[in-house]
């Protein structure tokens, strides 16, 4: 039986117009492109968003909740991503930020960044013990986990087993909120205000296969305007005052590098998107980059400040983040977590993840053996009579999938345009052959045959 995977985007088949961009951007070949409609193939997709950004017809769209999802609970809380503060003007600090989502509706809005900064003192803890093959890898992405169970199932051990920020916050959240209020933990609502769609996934469908303690996802471009209008009633508080309450450590969560920066780890690395991640993977696999300890990993151009449902330029963003960072070091604020009581936590294994994250094995050729090996070797046979210039012009991603496509009988050969002139051969020939057929009923021969015969031999 195969397993069902949730996702956070679907495909308006109205308004495809089968251009094929999204099936050349796609890095796990998730896409093809049959009777000019885009489709997906569930089990490769790791809801990168790839396609999402560049489909130019608007026929992807993005699965998040919506604010009627609020009403299922007692009491709701908003968990916003450290990118949320960097869509915004200068002059508005997180506190404001955090005040205009309580007016949006949520009982409490919480300061993700302060759970930032606690997970990478426990990173760095870790990092400080660790012996095994590196370099290690951040799972604060879900889809470049979700890129390794499905692309590089050998790389799996090198995920950093250390829980995310946000399911540690919701964990936190429902427990205290629930002994605070006398509710049950199913009646507190946390929701994460999102800047990407594979959030989604990691709530909907984690990849250790556990339960999320997150009950949604809010987009950062859905909220956007309401909260812009909603902070305009906000009370200003001290510029001095505002800055106190922020934690550097967290800050960084929202941009490429900031988790290696702030933490000074000198022995790191940091990528973002997904073209560049995919090089590096491939070094890994290939026994490159193990002098590496931590490899700091985003999907999204520059981190989380650049994800598909953002709303302000990637750049602009960026640049916000780096100039908080300097402005809360310039003013020596150090609102950051004890590392003793991290240490403490660290070592009842409060901050690890409950399951191991496992590979996710894509389908075989065939559940039978003798077959599989058969397919594969007809698989090898189609690949090499093809042009292998990867046009995708046969709705496939390149040409060795569209020859895996072929033997599965998802595809037929004559759809590679290189091949029609042997397929018009071929109907050419049928055609000729049924004409014979109704001259041979119609007259009792088959006058033409023989000169057809002639004329193909010479």
């Amino acid at each position: 039986m195969s397993q069902y995977y949730y996702h956070s985007i679907r495909f308006d088949q109205e308004k495809c117009k089968g251009r094929m961009k999204c099936l050349r951007t796609c890095p796990t070949q998730a896409i093809r492109v049959r009777g000019r409609k885009a489709v997906m193939i569930e089990e490769r997709c790791i809801d990168c968003g790839e396609c999402l950004n560049v489909c130019p017809s608007g026929a992807i769209v993005p699965l998040t909740d919506p604010f009627g999802e609020l009403t299922r609970f007692r009491h709701t809380v908003a968990v916003p991503s450290p990118a949320l503060y960097a869509q915004f003007g200068r002059e508005i600090l997180p506190h404001k930020i955090l005040a205009g989502l309580k007016k949006l509706g949520f009982d409490d809005a919480f300061d993700l960044a302060y759970t930032c900064g606690e997970v990478s003192f426990a990173i760095q803890e870790f990092l400080r013990e660790y012996q095994g093959p590196k370099p290690v890898i951040s799972n604060a992405c879900p889809t470049v986990v979700r890129l390794i169970q499905v692309k590089y199932p050998d790389l799996i051990d090198l995920l950093i087993p250390v829980n995310t920020p946000r399911e540690i916050a919701a964990k936190n959240i429902k427990e205290k909120k629930s002994k605070q209020y006398g509710l049950a933990e199913k009646e507190i609502g946390t929701f994460y205000i999102t800047p990407c769609p594979v959030k989604m996934i990691s709530i909907k469908q984690p990849a250790e296969k556990g339960k999320s303690y997150l009950d949604g996802a809010l987009s950062i471009s859905d909220v956007y305007g309401p909260l812009l209008s909603a902070m305009e009633g906000v009370e200003k508080e001290s510029y001095r005052k505002a800055l106190e309450s922020i934690c550097i450590l967290g800050i960084g969560w929202a941009m490429v590098g900031g988790v290696c920066r702030t933490l000074r780890l000198r022995n790191s690395l940091a990528v973002s998107g997904l073209t560049e991640i995919i090089k590096v993977f491939d070094d890994i696999e290939r026994g490159r980059l193990r002098d590496i300890d931590f490899l700091e990993a985003y999907s999204c151009p520059q981190g989380c400040v650049g994800g598909s449902l953002t709303v302000e330029n990637v750049y602009s963003s960026y640049n916000k983040i780096l100039k908080l960072i300097e402005t809360l070091e310039f003013e020596k604020i150090k609102a950051c977590p004890d590392i003793r009581e991290v240490r403490r936590l660290y070592a009842q294994k409060y901050f690890f993840l409950d399951r191991k994250i496992e590979p996710r094995p894509l389908s075989p050729l065939d559940d039978d053996l003798g077959r599989a090996i058969k397919k594969r070797k007809q698989k090898e046979e189609i690949y090499e009579a093809l042009p292998k210039i990867d046009c995708g012009a046969c709705g496939s991603p390149d040409c060795l999938t569209f020859a895996e496509d072929v033997v599965m009988e998802k595809a037929q050969l004559f759809e590679c345009v290189f091949m029609l002139p042997e397929r018009f051969r071929e109907l050419f020939e049928e055609l000729i052959g049924l004409f014979n057929k109704a001259l041979f009923i119609n007259q009792g021969s088959r006058p033409g045959e023989k000169d057809y015969k002639k004329d193909k031999k010479d």
